[in-house]
């Protein structure tokens, strides 16, 4: 009898914690409802979790001021919590945090590190990023060919801004930089192509 009276209360703790625990896709419901605190509430209990979703969102929240007070420390650190278990879009903005020198100390380098990652996960934002920094040898060498291969991926992942930028560099490129630069985005492309 008492075995069988721990495990119903065994179950009813798990039963209970389960209900009273909210997903992240309630604060997703939340977020879009513009119920701002009942969502940064839902992100933060996921986000000490470890998703990175959350994480992020509740990045952007503290960026944002909504649902919470602004603040820019909260968000990077956040959105570093979510970029360090390789979520792209987090990625992606610490590269903008390291570029502009937003709550870290500016550094083209960290800049570029982390819009690598985000451009190998198909970020087009940080695709056209890292062709701007190779297109201007901000942390990176100077190189148009490499400019025009990121451009290139990033073209083909709908990125506006890349598209403009390609026409006007391979102005000033020969047509062996250009072809090179194809034949690096084709093969960049490929072989993602495969892992999928």
């Amino acid at each position: 009898m008492r075995f069988l009276i721990a495990i119903c209360f065994s179950l009813a703790v798990t039963l209970s914690a389960c209900n009273s625990s909210t997903s992240y896709e309630e604060g997703v419901k939340f977020y879009e409802s513009k119920d701002y605190a009942r969502a940064s509430s839902v992100f933060q209990k996921a986000a000490e979790r470890g998703d990175a979703a959350a994480q992020y969102n509740l990045g952007v929240m503290y960026d944002r001021g909504e649902g919470v007070a602004h603040d820019p420390k909260q968000a990077v650190a956040w959105y570093r919590k979510a970029a360090e278990q390789g979520h792209a879009s987090a990625q992606y903005l610490m590269g903008i945090m390291y570029d502009i020198g937003k709550e870290v100390a500016q550094d083209p380098k960290q800049a570029v590190s982390w819009w690598q990652k985000a451009a190998e996960q198909r970020n087009a934002a940080a695709q056209y990023k890292l062709g701007f920094m190779y297109n201007v040898g901000r942390g990176v060498e100077q190189d148009n060919t490499e400019t025009l291969k990121w451009w290139n991926i990033a073209s083909a992942n709908g990125n506006e801004d890349a598209k403009k930028g390609r026409d006007i560099l391979e102005k000033k490129m020969s047509r062996e930089q250009i072809a090179e630069a194809q034949r690096r985005s084709s093969e960049w492309l490929k072989a993602r192509e495969l892992k999928k």
